[in-house]
């Protein structure tokens, strides 16, 4: 039987319990340790962001598997209203799941019937948002004790009582309407909630901050570009860190084992790259921190001196490889700039770059260090086509890597551009560009702008791909059961054999395209597979000619959770 829901309507700012007054009970709230947060990968929930602090989207689950998942059926759903991109995977612990939608509302579940046990609504009614971007998403929740905690769009980080959603405190990183927002899920490390901000094209400094999980006082504050004086400071022209960017909006990856926290750091500000001669560190990189006190270890840049605004915040996955006959403990990232990197998580040496869609910018490395083609930089008044384009061969949507296969699965666009250099001067709050362009179709790929693709980590070379009409916007889980899920823009959910690509399982036509991060956990012995559906974000607001494809402008609008289970 599958249930339908359909329920909202609360006070801005306030939390709502289903529960109220004792009328129903709570259910029981395992307590979220260390030592589970330390073995996610192996617990029965889906405990963060991307399940386990190594970042994998995997699960060593089997009771959804390559021949029980025809049996694959939805069993509760709830739609919510809001017309904005839904980002949040669903947060499970015990009974309890967990899921943000678009401007900051919480919603939280029994993970197995659908009941509505509490919610809350962030009250934006005084917050610019028109200086976010790419739309008023949020990317989910972080866990820890009895807690929950949720990063908002005016720069708050509130901690609730996980049962029922009371607030223990609330603290406020930096004022907004400055360019600054944050969509981040969350990262629990050792005692402290680390999150990090948007704003790069506000000229916003970037950070990653860590607070202190019982009180939220700060614990620790590092900037992703470093001021003068700092290392990497001289990569800069004077005075331009100041509205460098370097915003790091996806949650990052913690190495237990080190000690080391990885966070991907966006574009620099302003996009036009004539107007900040230099390396511009550590801007599209991934840094490596001690998550202790947030010095910076080493980092690794993956478009120096970035115009293109090919970014660097992609999720950074642990995995060991094996290439050319060397084993590795690396960081595995599809770069928006087109490559597929493996970097040496020790040291943040460069392992391979190879591209996994068209990419002609970023051409290669000497010495590990990326390099770039002078002819396909943008300029006043001179035009260049360029492939990837600025929304990338992957967007923000993340890989899964399955340890079963020794494969990545990578959600793709094929897209090119035309961008060219206008003038353009720092003004707190409004865009800081310098540049104008058009996304294109990628010649090589006519007539398709997505893909789905199996890239073997120990060469980097695509084992199996899936290429489809509209662009592939949704995130990716892998399973014991020898599966990849993810769900396309229009509306579907798939399961592929993840060493074959066969595909094996297709939903129904759902209520809109997929956008979010699917998540799968077991309650009661049961496996269960979540994902919201809702399309929205980057590609139909800054999608250039394939935002105006009839296909993806037709895309119905409006959230919907969607929990499966075998039947």
């Amino acid at each position: 039987m599958k249930l339908h829901l359909n329920l909202f309507g609360v006070g801005a700012g306030l939390a709502l319990a289903a529960f109220a007054g004792g009328a129903l009970a709570a259910p029981a709230f395992p307590e979220v340790t260390q030592a589970r947060l330390a073995n996610a990968q192996h617990d029965d929930g889906w405990l963060m962001y991307r399940g386990s602090y190594n970042s994998q989207g995997y699960k060593p689950f089997d009771q959804i598997n390559k021949d029980s998942v025809k049996g694959l059926k939805e069993v509760w759903s709830y739609k919510y209203p809001l017309k904005q991109g839904y980002e949040s995977p669903p947060v499970v612990n015990g009974d309890y799941m967990f899921v943000t939608t678009p401007l900051d509302h919480l919603l939280v579940f029994n993970a197995t019937t659908g009941k509505l046990l509490w919610k809350y609504e962030k009250d934006l009614s005084d917050t610019g948002l028109k200086t976010v971007c790419c739309d008023v998403v949020n990317r989910g929740v972080a866990l820890l004790g009895d807690t929950v905690y949720m990063a908002t769009l005016d720069n708050y980080v509130i901690a609730f009582e996980a049962k029922t959603g009371k607030v223990k405190w609330q603290k406020q990183l930096i004022a907004p309407d400055l360019g600054y927002a944050m969509t981040v899920a969350p990262l629990i490390v050792g005692d402290n909630v680390v999150v990090g901000v948007s704003g790069g094209e506000y000229g916003a400094r970037g950070f990653i901050e860590a607070l202190n999980a019982k009180t939220g006082e700060q614990a620790w504050k590092t900037y992703s570009v470093p001021a003068p004086g700092e290392p990497g400071g001289d990569t800069w022209p004077k005075g331009a860190y100041k509205t460098g960017g370097g915003a790091t909006w996806i949650t990052g990856t913690y190495d237990q084992s080190t000690g080391t926290l990885f966070w991907g750091v966006g574009n620099p500000g302003p996009w036009l790259a004539t107007l900040r001669p230099g390396l511009n560190l550590w801007t599209d990189s991934v840094i490596a921190m001690d998550a202790k006190t947030g010095k910076i270890k080493w980092g690794f840049q993956y478009t120096p001196n970035d115009t293109w605004d090919y970014d660097g915040v992609n999720e950074t996955v642990m995995t060991d490889v094996t290439y050319e006959g060397k084993k590795h403990k690396a960081l595995v990232s599809a770069s928006r700039n087109g490559l597929f990197y493996a970097i040496d998580r020790t040291d943040g040496k460069l392992i391979y770059a190879k591209p996994f869609v068209t990419a002609t910018s970023v051409i290669g490395s000497i010495d590990g260090r990326m390099v770039t083609d002078a002819a396909k930089r943008p300029g006043i008044d001179h035009e260049i086509f360029t492939c990837p384009s600025f929304l990338g061969g992957k967007n923000w949507w993340p890989i899964s890597v399955s340890p079963q296969t020794n494969m990545a699965y990578v959600p793709a666009m094929h897209t090119c551009m035309t961008m060219s250099g206008t003038t353009v001067s720092y003004k707190a709050g409004l865009p800081f560009l310098g540049e104008q362009f058009n996304v294109m179709e990628d010649p090589a790929f006519k007539g398709h702008w997505g893909d789905v693709i199996a890239i073997d980590l120990n060469t980097g070379n695509k084992v199996w791909n899936h290429t489809t009409k509209l662009p592939w916007n949704d995130g990716m889980l892998s399973t014991a059961g020898g599966l990849v899920f993810s769900g396309s823009v229009d509306g579907y959910f798939h399961a592929w054999d993840a060493k074959t690509g066969k595909q094996l399982w297709k939903s129904k036509k759902m209520s809109s395209g997929f956008l979010g991060v699917p998540s799968t956990f077991m309650v009661g012995g049961k496996q269960y597979i979540a994902l919201w559906s809702g399309f929205g974000g980057a590609s139909p607001i800054w999608g250039g000619d394939m935002a105006k494809d009839p296909a993806m402008k037709a895309i119905p609008r409006g959230g919907e959770l969607h929990v499966f289970t075998l039947q």
